[in-house]
């Protein structure tokens, strides 16, 4: 084989449409923009203009607002736990936290922390590291024998590798 030999697979490559090349082309004329006026032409954004009536956004009342600083945590029931238990996805002799979740593919993302929550129920003796765990859920879990460990949302965000800055 020789470069001169080279070729494409046949339909790699598409024939771009040139648009606004006369009538002949099947795309001239307007060029696929429809008729006449302001958004025929390029480089308009008219999306919630209304002819210079004040826009639907602007007239809807506006009233609380959102938390930027809320914590997101990755919640699981007892339930989902035996499950993976059953499933030999999870060992009992380890303790139980978010990265052992995620690598079982129990969760698929960390959060700012692990919620245990008391839905289900659990037979297997277990040590679980979790930010938050509600009542129901620590005691079913000691009912079964094991334990849970509480790690306060702030020192979990200070183990949490940080992202890097945007390089301007």
């Amino acid at each position: 084989m020789k470069l001169n030999q080279l070729k494409d697979n046949p339909g790699a490559r598409h024939t771009r449409i040139l648009v606004g090349r006369g009538i002949g082309s099947g795309k001239g004329k307007t060029g696929g923009r429809g008729v006449k006026g302001q958004k025929a032409r390029t480089g308009v954004s008219i999306k919630g203009f209304e002819g210079g009536q004040s826009s639907l956004l602007r007239r809807m009342p506006k009233r609380g607002f959102t938390n930027r600083n809320k914590l997101k945590y990755a919640e699981i029931n007892l339930s989902d736990l035996q499950e993976a238990f059953d499933a030999k996805k999870l060992s009992a002799s380890k303790t139980i936290d978010v990265a052992t979740l995620i690598e079982a593919g129990i969760l698929h993302k960390a959060g700012d922390g692990l919620k245990l929550l008391g839905n289900g129920e659990l037979k297997t003796k277990a040590t679980i590291v979790a930010t938050k765990a509600s009542k129901a859920a620590v005691e079913a879990v000691e009912k079964a024998g094991g334990k849970v460990d509480i790690i306060p949302a702030k020192v979990n965000k200070l183990l949490k590798p940080k992202k890097e800055a945007k390089k301007k």
